[in-house]
């Protein structure tokens, strides 16, 4: 168990920036995801969220929406569509999140599981308990534990804290030390309550944090909501 208040750290971060409305989703009639905090309840919108976690890999969201927009634009935000596009031609579609002919291998790769394993059907492959659904995801090529985590906390809307290089190192300055991910998710699922929803809008307001105060470089503690209970800024403002 942690000795940080990570409840106390959440209602800080969530006092400060509000609620983050993640994961984005694309409107019906619409192109650009957006932040409305809205549960999927589509095929459509789950499948969004798939794709986005695959793509976000190793790049900025900023560049994954342009992606999304041109996979809305294209009529291919959907499975039947993905399952029948060329990759070469996918890796053109989706090529402002970088990396993009490996990333349209491994959308295919999805698709083709999804259709061949659980006939196409978001419904069906959620459906499983969280850690058969982990570890059935983690089996697939190109999907990491944060992918998987996130596909499954954000699509499946199922209960498991999510770990990135923004968490890491939050986590490491704010006193709990330089963990792993597996040691991090744990520290978070045992400190918290057992709540997707928080766990979908603390990840998001790590994040959050992240990218406008506990920076890599440059870091603006004197600024930050978490100044009073993190170690580092106590030094760095020493």
């Amino acid at each position: 168990m942690s000795k940080i208040d990570l409840l106390e750290v959440y209602k800080l971060l969530f006092k400060k920036f509000g609620s983050q409305g993640w994961w984005p989703t694309t409107a019906p009639g619409e192109a650009k995801p957006k932040h409305t905090g809205k549960k999927p309840d589509t095929e459509k919108e789950r499948l969004e969220i798939v794709i986005g976690a695959i793509l976000t890999q190793n790049t900025s969201w900023k560049n994954v929406e342009r992606a999304i927009e041109n996979l809305n634009r294209n009529n291919l935000m959907d499975i039947d569509a993905l399952n029948l596009i060329d990759t070469k031609r996918l890796a053109q579609v989706i090529k402002p999140a970088g990396y993009y002919n490996q990333k349209a291998e491994r959308v295919k790769n999805f698709i083709r599981f999804l259709l061949e394993e659980f006939d196409g059907s978001f419904g069906k492959l959620f459906s499983m308990d969280l850690m058969d659904l982990r570890n059935k995801l983690l089996s697939l090529k190109g999907i990491g534990k944060e992918t998987a985590d996130s596909i499954i906390l954000y699509a499946a809307l199922k209960p498991i804290f999510v770990v990135d290089s923004y968490t890491k190192r939050i986590a490491e300055r704010i006193g709990l030390g330089k963990k792993d991910y597996d040691e991090l998710q744990k520290i978070f699922m045992e400190s918290l309550p057992e709540d997707q929803k928080l766990f979908a809008e603390y990840h998001a307001l790590l994040v959050k944090l992240g990218k406008e105060y506990c920076k890599k470089n440059n870091p603006q503690c004197g600024d930050c909501p978490l100044k009073n209970l993190c170690s580092y800024a106590k030094t760095n403002l020493s």
